[in-house]
């Protein structure tokens, strides 16, 4: 009987969710769901239906594509709980509060309070500012356009901007593959043996990004200190 009150119907599924219920059949069509469980003519869902279709939606929130998000699902293992496919999603979050907002051009111009030339945005897209999206608008992190723009007067080279972005990029994913293999193999087991609920995850997660935050910029700092000491010593040899 436990089991019967966790089924949901169709309609109980994309209340849920959000989904509309062509988009739940399309999604299991592609198998990025498995279909519903029957009970004579009726279909009914769980909590698997449910983690898997809002890791879909996630997904799609970060720009994957159709094929992309299938290669992605298809990683995850058969075996996998809603509490497992939860830990993906809370992992893919932003880590930071501020979302991008999207400009066009002439609204990005009128907040910089200048025209841009392609130059300009190529700088400030290596620089993590302004990225230009898939429908010819920019995503504008507002909050640190103003420090952008200050660097463009003080003739910051693009070069040094790009080879900087390289640098962040090729040290990111390898902190964020340690980082994801710590939560995996020590810190959902903890919770998991202890019996806590996805949401309680979430929660732990979302209070420690911050943190994490603040961490790789001590790390950062601590180890730019120590690199100009290393250099001062070196050139007083």
């Amino acid at each position: 009987m436990e089991q019967e009150r966790e089924l949901l119907t169709l309609d109980e599924l994309t209340n849920r969710v959000g989904i509309s219920v062509r988009n739940v059949r399309f999604y299991t069509t592609k198998g990025l769901v498995p279909p519903p469980i029957r009970r004579g003519r009726s279909g009914y869902y769980t909590s698997d239906h449910v983690a898997r279709l809002e890791l879909v939606q996630e997904l799609q929130s970060h720009g994957f594509t159709l094929a992309a998000i299938e290669r992605y699902l298809a990683r995850l293992p058969e075996a996998a709980t809603p509490e497992d496919i939860a830990l993906h999603r809370t992992m893919l979050t932003p880590w930071q509060q501020e979302s991008p907002e999207e400009l066009t051009r002439a609204q990005l111009e009128r907040r910089a309070n200048r025209e841009l030339s392609e130059e300009d945005l190529e700088t400030l897209s290596a620089l993590g500012i302004v990225m230009r999206n898939k429908r010819g608008r920019f995503q504008v992190v507002v909050s640190q356009l103003t420090v952008g723009l200050g660097l463009l007067d003080l003739g910051f080279p693009t070069e040094a901007a790009v080879a900087a972005a390289d640098i962040y990029a090729e040290h990111g994913r390898q902190i964020a593959k340690e980082l994801n293999d710590l939560f995996r193999t020590e810190v959902w087991p903890a919770y998991k043996e202890a019996g806590a609920s996805p949401e309680k995850l979430r929660e732990v997660v979302e209070r420690l990004k911050p943190l994490s935050i603040a961490s790789l910029v001590a790390a950062y700092e601590s180890a730019m200190d120590e690199t100009r000491r290393e250099a001062v010593a070196k050139r007083s040899r």
